[in-house]
């Protein structure tokens, strides 16, 4: 299954309610900078967002992909609509909303409900991440690539054993110096175990990530605020382990606030 073989889905009927019958009631667009204390690294993230009812749909994008000015031609329109027409990043918040819609992560009784702790940005950061890397389920020694680097998981990967082998499109270097490679393909073919970043699906990568640790028989954990019921919809399909925290994510507040983990293997909640 790729994730076009999943918008079919949806539009045919497969998964829950015509997405012609909901509505997008707003679509907004969000670009966020933050530079946690101790490191040099601003972390600039662009979303764009889809609600429907009581659920948010995201997709983190590249710069220049959105206007804002979409967000207003879209607000309104049905989820079938946005599922069908427009840039890549609208039609995987929709889709993101529509699956999140149909089975929110706080009713999934497949979901290990995680409270993120309240504190600052650092604290929330560092228990946001240690939560990612308990899914990891390897070796000491194992090399663990890390495809969307953000320097406190690579300690968290390092912290339960892991050598980390850091990717991404636009870091160099991780707070420590250790170089970044800029293409997927090596890290890949070296890693033990991949973790990726829900702006994959963003970025068009998600399917290549997938299609080569199926080949390998890799364990794949993804850590999602963007796409997060996107990519609960291959766990046993590829992905092993999830990080889902839907919007508001967490550091968009200071308070106490939901991550949902999944394991492929669980039969119920924790």
């Amino acid at each position: 299954m790729t994730v076009q073989d999943l918008i079919t889905g949806v539009l045919t009927g497969r998964y829950g309610p015509p997405p012609s019958s909901l509505k997008a009631t707003s679509v907004f667009w969000l670009h966020h900078g933050t530079r946690l204390a101790g490191g040099d690294t601003t972390y600039l993230n662009q979303y764009l967002l889809v609600r429907c009812g009581e659920s948010f749909g995201a997709c983190a994008f590249e710069d220049g992909e959105v206007a804002p000015g979409l967000c207003r031609e879209a607000s309104g329109n049905s989820l079938q609509e946005l599922l069908t027409e427009g840039p890549r990043a609208l039609r995987i918040a929709a889709l993101d909303a529509y699956l999140a819609h149909v089975q929110p992560h706080r009713t999934d009784p497949r979901a290990e409900r995680v409270p993120l702790p309240t504190g600052t940005p650092e604290v929330r950061a560092r228990a946001r991440d240690a939560a990612v890397a308990e899914l990891l389920a390897v070796e000491p020694g194992a090399r663990v690539g890390l495809i969307g680097v953000v320097n406190p998981l690579v300690a968290a990967i390092r912290d339960v054993g892991g050598v980390c082998l850091p990717c991404d499109f636009t870091l160099r270097t991780t707070q420590w110096g250790d170089p970044v490679a800029s293409s997927m393909d090596d890290v890949l073919e070296d890693a033990d175990a991949v973790v990726a970043t829900g702006m994959t699906l963003g970025n068009g990568t998600f399917d290549r990530i997938l299609h080569r640790c199926r080949n390998r028989g890799l364990p794949l954990i993804v850590y999602a605020q963007t796409g997060s019921a996107v990519a609960r919809a291959f766990l046993g399909r590829g992905i092993t382990a999830l990080s889902a925290e839907p919007f508001p994510f967490s550091q968009f507040t200071a308070e106490t606030s939901p991550l949902y983990r999944y394991r492929h293997s669980d039969e119920g909640a924790a």
